[in-house]
């Protein structure tokens, strides 16, 4: 049975409208959540007052103007529970057609109604409604920009920490994740990256990084278009924040070169980068699936001999430079080769080229040369060069070729013969690795003996005489047992 509405020429009512109104554009809040707000404010006052909310109802006017709180009482004939029950008699100055048994709703005004701590109890209610809303809506805004960048301003620092004015939510960024080189002044605009979402009792805090690897990603992305298209790709990245930076690309696309185009043409996009991290050094270069190869390319920008596999299950490595880039490939305090060996996830062990004369290195060129040999999945090249042996010294494939070996079968003829031994700057441990490499890594196929002529094939063939049987050859022209003549044509075919 549908609860009667108690009708009155003026019935009492909050005048709220604006109030809703001023609340959803002040707070960024929706309408419903405003509503809910105020539905609980004026329950927990209700039941303040009367020791339960139960039986409150909270209604709004469509516009907004007003919002009216009622308490549903059931109509009996003798009152045991005043908060719920009401009298017929009292019932019929409401709604004069009502009977017992109905349920009423009577308005009620919170101002002579409602006890003065009820009150209270309903305006912090909505209070602290309002501001859970209004916390809920701006995470739920930002945990989705996890990963974005943002721009703030700085307002002040406490331990070392800054807090930072996003407008609406609280910036912080933390000391350990701020760059070491740089320094913030009040009122200074600061781009960080959103690391974090999180509600705290004071509201909603966003926490800014400007050392993540993660936020050099998103300073490539604003300035190279191919890697926000996705068409190159950021395949790792690490960083020593505030020092340098180094970040592995490729692409799938072979008519792009994926670090000319992270550099931009005359290093402009790069610029703009480094720019942002306030001359932080950046080095992009070319992600390979080789470990060998990669190894390379992420002790750059020193130049690197060659790299031999020490141990491929513990990734560990040794890199051979010229002596003059030892220093270079290092790095200061042993930075640039630290950054690499995050980057590659291998353990890289740095010699130069002295040095490593100095080891025994011939079981692991074997052993390189091996897995190079049989690593499955992997197509097998040609090697006719010097230059082509997996793990080949290249100064000695350029001294060998200055001698005018080349060519791998050219090496073998002079290894057997002795004379490689007379070429100036070729030590002997550096010719046998050369020739372990071949015997390990290089088979030699023989090429097929051309096939006979027909000449050569018609000697072998034994041709009959086609009256007696007798054995005859090209050369007759009488049968030599039953004298019949013969004479031998081509097949036109």
């Amino acid at each position: 049975m549908a609860a009667k509405k108690a009708s009155k020429k003026e019935e009492p009512k909050v005048p709220m409208g604006d109030l809703i109104r001023s609340l959803m554009e002040e707070k960024g809040v929706s309408e419903d959540s405003v509503k809910l707000t105020i539905e609980n404010a004026l329950k927990a006052a209700y039941k303040r007052t009367f020791g339960t909310a139960d039986n409150a109802i909270v209604t709004f006017e469509d516009d907004l103007s007003g919002v009216t709180i009622f308490s549903r009482k059931q109509i009996v004939d003798g009152v045991y529970d005043p908060v719920t029950e009401i009298e017929i008699e009292e019932a019929r100055e409401f709604a004069p057609d009502c009977e017992v048994g109905d349920e009423i709703d009577i308005p009620l005004d919170p101002k002579k109604d409602f006890e003065r701590s009820a009150v209270s109890t309903g305006k912090q209610t909505a209070h602290q409604g309002l501001n859970e809303s209004f916390k809920d809506q701006l995470y739920n805004e930002y945990k989705d920009k996890i990963g974005e960048i943002i721009i703030g301003t700085y307002q002040h620092e406490k331990n070392g920490n800054i807090i930072v004015d996003l407008g609406k939510p609280e910036g912080f960024l933390p000391a350990k994740f701020q760059s070491p080189r740089e320094k913030y002044y009040k009122n200074e605009r600061i781009k960080a990256l959103i690391t974090e979402v999180r509600k705290t009792s004071r509201g909603v805090q966003v926490v800014l990084s400007r050392s993540d690897p993660e936020y050099v990603r998103a300073i490539i992305e604003q300035e190279v278009p191919e890697v926000f298209e996705k068409i190159i790709e950021i395949n790792r990245i690490v960083r020593d924040a505030g020092y340098r930076t180094k970040i592995a690309v490729s692409t799938t696309r072979e008519e792009i070169d994926p670090v000319g185009a992270c550099v931009g043409p005359k290093g402009t996009r790069i610029t703009n980068v480094i720019q942002e991290l306030f001359g932080e050094k950046i080095d992009i270069l070319k992600y390979d699936s080789n470990p060998v190869v990669f190894i390379k390319n992420a002790l750059s920008p020193a130049e690197v001999s060659r790299v031999l596999i020490i141990d491929e299950e513990k990734k560990q490595a040794l890199a051979i430079v010229p002596d003059s880039q030892f220093s270079l490939a290092i790095g200061k305090q042993g930075q640039n080769v630290r950054l690499a060996n995050r980057l590659c996830d291998w353990t890289i062990d740095v010699k130069t080229e002295e040095q490593a004369s100095q080891m025994d290195l011939s079981e692991f060129v074997s052993r390189q040369a091996a897995l190079n040999l049989f690593k499955e999945d992997e197509e097998q090249e040609e090697i006719s060069t010097i230059s082509q042996l997996p793990g080949v010294d290249e100064r000695v494939a350029d001294l060998l070729k200055a001698a005018g070996i080349d060519d791998v079968q050219q090496f073998v003829d002079a290894y057997e013969e002795g004379t490689l031994k007379t070429i100036e700057g070729l030590t002997e441990e550096q010719i046998e690795n050369v020739n372990t490499i071949i015997n390990e890594s290089v088979e030699f196929v023989e090429e097929e003996p051309a096939q006979e002529t027909a000449e050569a094939a018609a000697e072998d063939e034994e041709y009959h005489c086609p009256e007696c049987g007798a054995v005859i050859t090209l050369d007759m022209t009488h049968c030599p047992k039953c004298g019949v003549e013969f004479e031998f044509a081509e097949d036109e075919e």
